[in-house]
């Protein structure tokens, strides 16, 4: 039985095409591969296999988001040892809490779509 669109929801990504709509699953696995490394975007069990390539991807931006929180917890006491004037510290702290909150989106963005590829059968 095919899949009827549906409303995905708020933090469905925009470049995403919505659930049951034609060929849906391909612009997801076009946004995905936009968020993983590009040499991963060759290889065959992600390119054949979308939930798969949505899994590399709920890893990698949990990683970027540790990456990010980790240099906003430490900027206050590594930038001015750098030099950098405190506009810019204060500045940069700025960015990395903005990046954190952009990245917490991603990640919710991404575990709509995991989850509608997933109840698709998608990567059987």
């Amino acid at each position: 039985m095919p899949l009827t669109p549906t409303h995905p929801g708020p933090d469905w990504p925009c470049q995403v095409k919505t659930p049951g709509s034609y060929d849906w699953e391909r612009s997801a696995a076009r946004w995905l591969r936009e968020l993983v490394p590009a040499r991963y975007a060759g290889y065959p069990a992600l390119i054949r296999h979308p939930v798969l390539l949505a899994r590399h991807a709920q890893l990698q931006v949990q990683q970027e988001i540790r990456v990010a929180r980790t240099a906003l917890q430490t900027a206050r006491a590594d930038l001015p040892r750098l030099g950098l004037p405190e506009s810019v510290i204060e500045h940069t702290i700025k960015l990395y809490a903005a990046e954190v909150l952009q990245l917490q989106h991603i990640a919710r963005s991404v575990r709509a779509v995991t989850e509608a590829l997933a109840g698709r059968g998608a990567g059987r």
